[in-house]
């Protein structure tokens, strides 16, 4: 199935100027899911990999599939005030402002390789501080899965220590 299909492309959303690339449909097309799956298990070593964090709200999607399938366990790095308990956060900053991210201290075992998934890549601040994060309460960083890369907006530039496999790649990456 051709994924790159699949993505809707929405002009001016959510500001003037911005073209939206939505990964949604992907989620209504019985099997494509699963592709992504298959796609992205490809290109890591499960064998390097204890849990698959998910980046609020699409990404808890990616590491969920993937958990599920590599027989792993999976974390949610959630917008400021969604956790219980003892949390790190970090504020950092994105296509249209900033925000803040958090982890529960709790859900990452110190030296535990976590593989970090969300279904975009654009600027690469949020992707940057979910590896903050995850060092930060003592994980090791095993790379990143994406779905779709702008690579125009460099975002790779801000995680370039870590492996990462994006599946759709949209824009000039020499950029």
């Amino acid at each position: 199935m051709d994924l790159e299909s699949l993505v809707e492309e929405f002009p001016d959303f959510p500001k003037k100027g911005i073209l939206f690339r939505d990964f949604n449909p992907i989620l209504r097309k019985p099997g494509a899911l699963e592709q992504v799956a298959e796609e992205l298990s490809r290109d890591i070593q499960v064998d390097d990999i204890d849990a698959f964090a998910g980046i609020e709200s699409r990404g808890f999607i990616i590491a969920s599939i993937m958990a599920l399938k590599h027989g792993k366990g999976m974390i949610t790095l959630r917008k400021a005030g969604k956790l219980p308990g003892k949390t790190a956060k970090t504020s950092y900053t994105v296509e249209y402002g900033k925000d803040i991210m958090e982890v529960q201290r709790h859900a990452v075992r110190r030296d535990q390789r976590v593989m970090i998934c969300d279904d975009l890549l654009a600027t690469g601040g949020t992707a940057a501080a979910a590896a903050s994060l995850v060092e930060e309460v003592g994980g090791k960083v095993a790379g990143f899965l994406f779905v779709i890369e702008l690579a125009d907006l460099k975002g790779a530039s801000k995680i370039g220590r870590y492996d990462r496999v994006s599946l759709l790649t949209y824009g000039d990456e020499s950029a």
